[in-house]
């Protein structure tokens, strides 16, 4: 059995006085409580992960590092945002592919906030040649990728999420079968989970199935935008 214990409620009850007392003062008074109730479980459960992530992929990284790592920050990027709040309440996590540089690539993410808790796989928001490419390889191969995306073990567990176009991308045909496929800004798989399950020291277990169900999915994005997983 791994270090990884649960994250308990202390964590989402730190999230929550986090949303009421969203500011810099009353944060660094409570930096020890976010250390003990968020980033060092967080921590665990990273290293947990890395010890068993390669039956998914040997692609994926899990990085325990403080900052840097598969560990996202705490702290709000404000500058393009009128939300001036300097911190986020929640706990993002993500799995990330080795050639990857930034939340763009694909790889695997964990979320525990007042606003849900769930997993996901896939890439959210490619760059433009990724995504066109992620679309020509529907097109080449669409008998493959119904039989991935419609497989039983995949839709028991996860759905299709993030945002797609209002139209058709210019140079595929809009009456495509895949059309509505084709027409997707990000290629994530989503999948929720109970406030009991995110809080469980068994989290490790269920993320490590839930990865492993979409593992076809995500290998043909990688080999679409030319990457081994």
């Amino acid at each position: 059995m791994g270090e990884f214990r649960g994250f308990g409620t202390e964590t989402l009850g730190f999230l929550a006085d986090l949303a009421n007392h969203n500011d810099k003062r009353w944060f660094e008074a409570n930096k020890q409580r976010y250390e003990d109730c968020v980033r060092e479980p967080a921590r665990a459960f990273i290293r947990d992960m890395g010890a068993k992530l390669g039956k998914v992929s040997p692609e994926l990284r899990a990085d325990d590092r403080k900052v840097g790592g598969s560990l996202m920050r705490v702290h709000r990027d404000v500058r393009f945002s009128k939300d001036k709040t300097p911190y986020k309440t929640n706990l993002g996590i993500q799995f990330r592919h080795q050639l990857g540089k930034d939340v763009h690539a694909p790889g695997a993410y964990v979320h525990l906030g007042l606003d849900g808790c769930f997993t996901g796989i896939g890439m959210w928001h490619p760059d433009p040649k990724a995504l066109q490419q992620i679309r020509e390889a529907i097109v080449a191969d669409p008998k493959r990728w119904k039989k991935i995306t419609g497989a039983k073990k995949l839709t028991d567990v996860w759905r299709q999420g993030g945002e797609s176009l209002s139209r058709p991308p210019r140079g595929f045909d809009k009456e495509h079968e895949l059309i509505e496929d084709i027409k997707r800004k990000d290629h994530i798989l989503v999948s929720d989970m109970s406030l009991e399950q995110a809080e469980s020291a068994k989290l490790v277990s269920l993320c490590l199935e839930r990865f492993a169900a979409a593992k076809a999915h995500t290998a043909f994005l990688c080999e679409a935008v030319g990457v081994p997983f």
